[in-house]
């Protein structure tokens, strides 16, 4: 089935409010949606939706609550979602963090008490859109062990930079996957590439079922578990929210808010910043195959959505 990110909104949107969302609320998760599938983002996508509404319907997210904004210094903005969704924080939280950012030439911005972002890159595209760089972390349900251990700590913790005027963007999970991938993998009954996770032993496995029960790593070893380690410290100690340990399975139907934080970074660029992009840019573009993350990314028009997939999303949004 192809159809338009348009089409994907409203249908999200539809979905969103028939299960007691608010009207806004249910605009700026479906907004999320349609942009993280026309870019073939398909885990942050509609695979979500059915997610949402149930976790709607039991109120382990409030879909109707307003975020309350704060500035309590200059360069600091603080959105409080009050255990609803991230996005529509986000989005009341923005237009002062834009402010601070351009009276100051930094600011933060964090995101306290919310519901899983999904893409992270959503949001940091848009401090882009305004001419700043952006950089975000968040952090989500234990699912990757420590090198050298067996036993889940920190999340997949995505990290996203995006730069003014498409100078470049990436949005990655520090895990060596995403946990989408893994259940994914398990229901077509595949195996996973060694390197994904380990089993509850600690040993490798590319068995999806053991990786479940196991541990996903980071990508590359130390390294990435340093950077998720920084994406933790950064969304649970700079918003107040809790820690991974502290939060069950994002996908559960019911249990206790997600109670997630989302930590951004605004950034006026100085006057040499365009140049000193291009001279990277310009090294990366002589060779040939290579690029800068993110360069010259273009939003699909027509969306290939798989059937069963589409007729779940519409029924959902018929209750």
């Amino acid at each position: 089935m192809k159809v338009f990110a348009s089409e994907i909104e409203a249908v999200a949107k539809s979905a969103m409010t028939a299960h007691g969302a608010g009207d806004w609320q249910a605009l700026e998760v479906a907004r999320a949606v349609a942009r993280a599938e026309s870019f073939g983002n398909v885990i942050c996508g509609l695979y979500y939706l059915e997610s949402y509404c149930t976790q709607l319907k039991t109120g382990r997210v409030d879909g109707q609550v307003d975020p309350v904004v704060s500035r309590p210094k200059s360069g600091q903005v603080i959105a409080d979602a009050r255990f609803g969704f991230a996005q529509p924080a986000f989005s009341r939280g923005l237009p002062q963090a834009i402010e601070a950012a351009k009276e100051n030439g930094v600011a933060t911005l964090a995101v306290a008490h919310a519901h899983t972002c999904t893409s992270l890159g959503f949001f940091t595209e848009q401090i882009a859109a305004a001419g700043l760089v952006g950089i975000g972390f968040t952090n989500a349900s234990p699912v990757v062990a420590p090198p050298g251990g067996n036993a889940a700590v920190i999340g997949t913790n995505p990290i996203s930079m995006s730069l003014p005027d498409g100078g470049m963007h990436w949005d990655f999970s520090t895990s060596a996957v995403a946990l989408g991938k893994i259940t994914m993998a398990k229901a077509a009954g595949e195996k996973i590439p060694l390197g994904w996770a380990v089993d509850d032993t600690g040993a490798p496995t590319t068995d999806p079922d053991a990786a479940l029960k196991g541990a996903l790593v980071s990508a590359g070893g130390y390294k990435g578990w340093g950077f998720g380690l920084m994406a933790e410290v950064l969304a649970a100690g700079m918003t107040g929210s809790v820690n991974s340990l502290d939060v069950s399975g994002l996908k559960l139907p019911d249990g206790k808010p997600h109670d997630l934080g989302q930590f951004y970074m605004l950034m006026e660029p100085g006057a040499a910043f365009a140049a000193r992009l291009s001279r990277v840019a310009d090294a990366v573009a002589a060779q040939e195959g290579a690029r800068i993350p993110g360069q010259d990314r273009q939003s699909m028009g027509e969306i290939e959505v798989p059937d069963a997939l589409w007729a779940a999303s519409r029924a959902l949004s018929q209750v």
